[in-house]
């Protein structure tokens, strides 16, 4: 069985490539179908948050050339353009790659634990649409049992700085009291729902939340003590804003440069302080180039999220040790199952047979019941039916050859079938 993944993340890829190969939570099951059909079956599985795009597949062969293609084309770019910003990895590099994503020891914002639960809604998705199968289902439980013990056996995630940390940060830098922003949050995801949650740390002057759904607008209102508003409306009220975070699924801007461009002359370019967590982009890149507004991508953000990783690294060291012995046993539950070397077919090959043995056995003893023969006696033949069915090769190998070719034989009968047991 081959393994292998094919990612682009915020270290080989610019944003707007990035955003190019997101793929929101419910697009994942078609997109797998896709892939699966393209590639004439494998197992597969595909992890999309803001940072990243990662394929895994499994199957009797590797495709990892034509993974490239189809994800190339999938996202409008030429393969080349996509190899030149992505990363490849087979079987054992996969797993410990997989390993590390899952612990947030590669992620933008080391040691994070948002990335652990957007796997595991991942894997659930490919589960549920049937493309896991046993492997690449031990890969990621393995993965997420890695990253348990990971955070509970080190420090990895002490002191994390996680997106919305930092942008309340920054927002700090420009205002000088944030009890006077007023803020309004684009979106009503868990990314949004965590960006409120650090700013409304700070009793921000008002809170609003704009979302396609009220209902779950509201909802998110509600415990932040703000308002709702409809995603229509955000155009005209842009302006009442001094901070706007947003994070929607949106694959097009829906913030655009004329509508900011509005939004200042009616501030009369008093300073807007913008945070764009999306990918694809919600906010028009342009919008950066205004003088009176501070916009930060999820990529702008990179050099505040890094502070304190210093003092984490002896805790990256520790995870490492945990995630080298995670992925030797995974390489060793594959080798068991390898159909040429692995002592998995042989165990069911064995089992067939030997249930084939008895199958015979008692299909004939059934038959001299059923003809009356005493139940003691067809009770003796089955036994000694079965022991000389099992014992057969045994014996003919240790009849066959000379004293030195049987030698290993000899051991082998020792050790199978003398043993004492304890």
């Amino acid at each position: 069985m081959a393994v292998w993944a094919l990612g682009i993340n915020h270290t080989t890829a610019p944003l707007d490539l990035r955003g190019r190969f997101a793929f929101a939570l419910d697009q994942i099951a078609p997109t797998l179908h896709g892939l699966r059909a393209a590639l004439q079956g494998p197992e597969a599985a595909i992890i999309s948050t803001c940072n990243r795009t990662e394929v895994y597949c499994a199957g009797d062969q590797q495709a990892l050339e034509h993974t490239v293609d189809w994800l190339a084309h999938t996202g409008g770019v030429s393969p080349a353009l996509l190899r030149s910003h992505s990363y490849t990895l087979q079987d054992g590099p996969v797993a410990r790659h997989a390993f590390r994503v899952a612990s947030g020891l590669d992620s933008m914002v080391l040691g994070e634990p948002q990335i652990l639960g957007q796997m595991k809604d991942a894997i659930r998705v490919a589960e549920q649409a049937g493309a896991l199968g046993s492997t690449l289902n031990q890969l990621f439980q393995r993965s997420f049992a890695v990253a348990k013990e990971v955070r509970t056996s080190t420090e990895i995630g002490a002191h994390s700085i996680s997106m919305a940390a930092a942008a309340v940060r920054l927002a700090g830098q420009l205002f000088e009291d944030l009890t006077k922003v007023r803020v309004l949050f684009v979106g009503a995801g868990e990314m949004i729902e965590l960006a409120a949650t650090h700013f409304a740390a700070k009793n921000p002057k008002s809170i609003a939340i704009a979302n396609r759904t009220l209902e779950r607008g509201e909802k998110l209102a509600t415990r932040f003590g703000g308002e709702v508003m409809r995603l229509a409306d955000l155009p005209s009220r842009l302006h009442e804003f001094d901070a706007v975070v947003s994070c929607t699924a949106s694959t097009l801007p829906i913030i655009g440069l004329g509508a900011v461009e509005r939004a200042l002359k009616l501030r009369k370019h008093r300073p807007m302080f913008m945070v764009d967590l999306a990918v694809p982009r919600d906010i028009e890149p342009e919008v950066k180039a205004l003088e009176d507004v501070y916009l930060y991508t999820v990529d702008d953000l990179a050099h505040v999220v890094q502070s304190g990783q210093a003092n984490r690294q002896a805790a990256v060291a520790q995870a490492e040790v945990i995630i080298d012995a995670g992925v030797q046993s995974f390489l060793h539950w594959m080798d068991q199952r390898d159909p040429v070397h692995g002592v998995v077919p042989l165990i069911q090959q064995l089992n067939a047979q030997a249930d084939e043995w008895r199958a015979i056995e008692l299909a004939r003893a059934r038959r001299l019941l059923a003809k009356g023969d005493d139940i003691e006696a067809v009770l003796e033949m089955l036994s000694k039916g079965l022991t000389q069915k099992m014992l057969h090769g045994a014996m003919a190998e240790l009849r066959a050859g000379d004293a030195d070719s049987r030698e290993p034989t000899v051991q082998a009968i020792h050790k199978l079938f003398l043993r004492k047991e304890r």
